[in-house]
């Protein structure tokens, strides 16, 4: 199964990815808008805006969600690309960690 991956009010086309590839591997590969630092959850760098068709994502770990409170204190659709496998249909922001 493939899902749609997209990148609202920016020229990057809409991507098809298979059911539980990882955002950064995928998006590196790419050139998408989300950039990427040490990969692990702790840099920040692939902050991005979630908006999913469904609840399908998984919640974020214990980590990410560290880093969350750190980068994006209160944006309940904040996520580290890094962290987020697909699962889902998504429309992607890159959002500033600093």
């Amino acid at each position: 199964m493939k899902y749609k991956i997209s990148f609202p009010n920016t020229s990057y086309p809409e991507l098809e990815l298979p059911e539980k590839a990882n955002l950064s591997e995928e998006l590196s590969a790419t050139n998408s808008p989300v950039l990427f630092g040490c990969r692990t959850g702790l840099c920040g760098t692939c902050l991005i805006e979630v908006d999913s068709s469904n609840s399908d994502l998984e919640e974020p770990n214990e980590i990410e969600k560290e880093a969350l409170s750190i980068y994006a204190p209160g944006n309940l659709k904040a996520r580290l690309a890094c962290q987020v496998q697909v699962k889902c249909n998504m429309s992607l922001r890159a959002l500033s960690s600093q």
